[in-house]
Formats: C-alpha cells, sequence, structure tokens
C-alpha cells in the first residue's frame, strides 16, 4: 500500500472513497482551490500515486489564476459548422485559442491564434462568453465568433488534424467544456455570458487522470513547455 499528502494551505476536508482497477482504494480530499486544501490518496499502486504526486505539485506551482487565454469559434458560411482541431500534444478535438501575450489584446490573439493553428485570417464578430477559473488549472478564458476574410483550413506546428463540424455531431474524442462553450455561443445572446468555471476541478482531473493517465501527463508537459507531439 502506499499513501502520499499534497498538503497546501489547509485542512483535509470532503473525504471520497473510490475503488478502481490500479488502485484498490483511493480517498481524495479535494477543495475548490489548491490554496485552501489538501489532496491525499490511499492505494496500492505506487507508480498511480507517483504520477498523481508529480500532477498536483506541477499544478501548484503553476500561476494561471491571473493569465489569460482565448478561443475562437470559427463558423462556416452557413453558421451550421464550426472549425475544431485535433493537437498534436494531447490527441483531442478542440476549438482553436490559446494564451494572450502580454503585447495584445484577447481579440488580437483570437485572430492571431486561429491563423496559427488553422491557416484562416479572421474577424471577430461577437464576444460570446469570459469564463473565470475557480483554481489554478484553468485561466481567465475570453471566447469570440469569428468570420472568415480568407485563408485555407491548414494543419500546423501544434495541430494534427482541422476541419468543419456540425455542432450536433461533434468528432470524438472532444473537450467537454469547448463542447459547453459551443452551447453557448449558438445561443447568439447579444451581451456576453459571463460565469465561473466551475466544471473544471481537481476532482474532476482526478477521476480523468486515473481513466487516462497518459493524457493528463501529456497536458502538464504541453502547459510547462515540453509538449510531446504526435506526428
Amino acid at each position: 500500500m502506499w499513501e502520499l499528502l499534497t498538503m497546501i494551505d489547509g485542512n483535509d476536508t470532503n473525504h471520497i472513497n473510490l475503488r478502481l482497477p490500479a488502485a484498490q482504494v483511493v480517498k481524495l480530499v479535494d477543495t475548490p482551490d489548491l490554496g485552501s486544501g489538501a489532496v491525499r490518496c490511499v492505494g496500492s499502486s505506487p507508480i498511480l500515486g507517483i504520477l498523481f504526486d508529480h500532477s498536483i505539485r506541477t499544478i501548484a506551482a503553476m500561476q494561471t489564476s491571473t493569465r489569460r487565454s482565448v478561443i475562437g469559434i470559427v463558423f462556416n458560411s452557413t453558421k451550421d459548422e464550426i472549425v475544431l482541431l485535433k493537437r498534436r500534444d494531447v490527441p483531442i478535438w478542440v476549438l482553436p485559442g490559446g494564451g494572450v501575450e502580454a503585447t495584445e489584446s484577447p481579440e488580437e490573439a483570437a485572430i492571431r491564434e486561429v491563423f496559427e493553428e488553422t491557416g484562416l485570417h479572421v474577424r471577430i464578430c461577437r464576444h460570446v462568453a469570459h469564463y473565470t477559473p475557480i483554481n489554478r488549472l484553468s485561466n481567465n478564458t475570453y471566447v469570440y465568433e469569428c468570420e472568415i476574410v480568407a485563408g485555407t483550413l491548414t494543419t500546423g506546428e501544434e495541430t494534427r488534424e482541422v476541419g468543419f463540424y456540425s455542432s450536433k455531431q461533434l468528432p470524438q474524442p472532444c473537450f467537454f467544456l469547448h463542447q459547453e462553450w459551443i452551447a453557448d455561443a449558438e445561443k447568439n445572446l447579444a451581451t456576453p455570458i459571463t460565469k465561473a468555471l466551475t466544471q473544471v476541478t481537481y476532482w474532476r482531473l482526478f477521476k480523468y487522470f486515473c481513466v487516462h493517465p497518459l493524457q493528463v501527463l501529456r497536458l502538464l508537459l504541453s502547459r510547462i513547455g515540453s509538449p510531446i507531439n504526435s506526428p
């Protein structure tokens, strides 16, 4: 049996027991923010323990809550299909987007990221939403609806596949959060949506990690600047 404890300024709360193939008994202590709680796991797999401990400590070291990210939702001319891309570092389908550089606005970043990842030149049509983080797993994220002005779909350094897909039949696996953001964009509201990213939690990351440990590790490597890119 192994036991690991990652303690960051707080006390144990919200104990949950799980039964998993890789760890017969796992106890997770989860809080809304790593700054006010602890994560403890107990199980029979030392490898799982080491990997999860490393993942949590990597996340704790990241100062992401004040960083800004952008997403571009690019519709086709009839607005019944959306551009999605499959990443090279983490092979899942996502919307084009990325971080905002210090010298640019979120709108400029969205235009740049869409071009870098899809080969399309776009203009901003509408500010769809601003999503705010509740922990260090996510950033302040600005989502924009974009219109194509030039270019053709092209894979890039970070993109394995790219194409137009119906929102009613998205390719899989597709990042769950981006599916929700597509639904928000399709509401076509006159004013931007503002809400917290309550779906992105350490508990949800842990559950996903237990099923897809390599994907989580590839994501963490990408976030610290050492991506593993698939051909």
